[in-house]
């Protein structure tokens, strides 16, 4: 792995010297400029405007031009000697909580390897002690030509530099959001959190994949083949407002769960009945004509049962009565 950055990370008075290697890469399918009549490739010359010439690229520096026109010249040399602290060191500032960084400032991240192995230790130090706390430290580091905050974190046991925007980089966010004063009813509120528990069950963010650079390779490779180029069925347009957003959310959350009954929410629980109440009025009532029913039956069964013992009484005391006395045996 090319190495993108080396320095030193002072940590109070422990030095750990460090290189810094890309911990990302974008695989974008790498499209040039061409001429749409005949396919040839347009490239960028560069050219320069007062000698009307095209000059080679190690004669390009950078330059600044000051609101009254006058330009100013910088080499790489210039940009090299600036009088800049964090030219050469990762300063730990502080440690904080993760929760304290808005992730809107998050921008590149590198991984932190030793520089040589006297480094391990002091590395692994920092590294456990950020692990044991659950805090991020926050630096400032200058790569190429800007300097950044940035945070140091770890990540499957290596230590993170996260590069960071500066706060007043970030825009308010005034006037977006909705000004006027919405209200959600709970009901809807428990009908979306219902939506948002199915669509994360199983979820694994490792099986996600760009779509987009697979159908432009399917396109690319129609045309080398010259076959016909693959088309996508278009889909139907989203509507424009939503006319009732609980119809909305029960059809999602169906959607969601694979065709299955809406009677069901996450992990087999029942979907909450959020705009229904007249089923559990008529379980009242069935339960109030079950009680007054179930009254009813025992008070005809004690009527029976008292008519049923007295009339075995009046029975049993009719054959004492009618039995007639049996004669005493005779001795012989």
């Amino acid at each position: 792995m090319q190495t993108t950055w080396k320095g030193t990370i002072s940590f109070g008075l422990v030095s750990i010297p460090v290189h810094l290697y890309s911990a990302t890469q974008e695989h974008d399918v790498p499209l040039h400029q061409v001429h749409a009549k005949d396919g040839g490739r347009v490239r960028m010359k560069r050219y320069c405007e007062r000698e009307e010439k095209e000059v080679p690229y190690a004669e390009i520096a950078k330059g600044y031009e000051s609101p009254d026109g006058r330009t100013v010249t910088l080499s790489d040399d210039d940009l090299a000697d600036l009088p800049l602290p964090s030219k050469k060191i990762i300063d730990v500032l502080a440690f904080v909580d993760a929760t304290e960084i808005d992730p809107l400032m998050f921008s590149k991240a590198y991984y932190v390897g030793v520089a040589d192995k006297a480094a391990a230790k002091p590395y692994a130090l920092l590294r456990d002690a950020l692990v044991e706390s659950g805090q991020i430290a926050v630096t400032k580091i200058a790569l190429r030509t800007r300097e950044s905050p940035a945070v140091l974190r770890v990540h499957d046991g290596t230590l993170v530099l996260q590069t960071c925007i500066w706060p007043d980089e970030v825009r308010p966010a005034a006037g977006i959001a909705p000004e006027e004063n919405v209200t959600v009813r709970p009901q809807e509120l428990k009908m979306a959190r219902s939506l948002m528990d199915t669509l994360s069950e199983d979820f694994d963010l490792s099986q996600l994949h760009d779509d987009y650079q697979q159908a432009l390779q399917q396109v690319i490779t129609a045309r080398l083949e010259g076959v016909e180029v693959p088309h996508e069925e278009e889909a139907g347009e989203a509507p424009d407002n939503v006319i009732d957003l609980m119809e909305a959310l029960r059809s999602s959350l169906k959607q969601a769960k694979g065709g299955r009954a809406t009677g069901a929410g996450p992990g087999g629980a029942e979907e909450p009945d959020v705009e229904k109440p007249a089923p559990r009025k008529r379980a009242a009532a069935k339960r109030t004509t079950a009680s007054k029913t179930a009254d009813s039956k025992a008070a005809a069964a004690k009527t029976t049962a008292a008519k049923t013992g007295a009339g075995k009484k009046g029975s049993s005391e009719k054959k004492t009565t009618t039995r007639k006395p049996t004669a005493p045996r005779r001795a012989s």
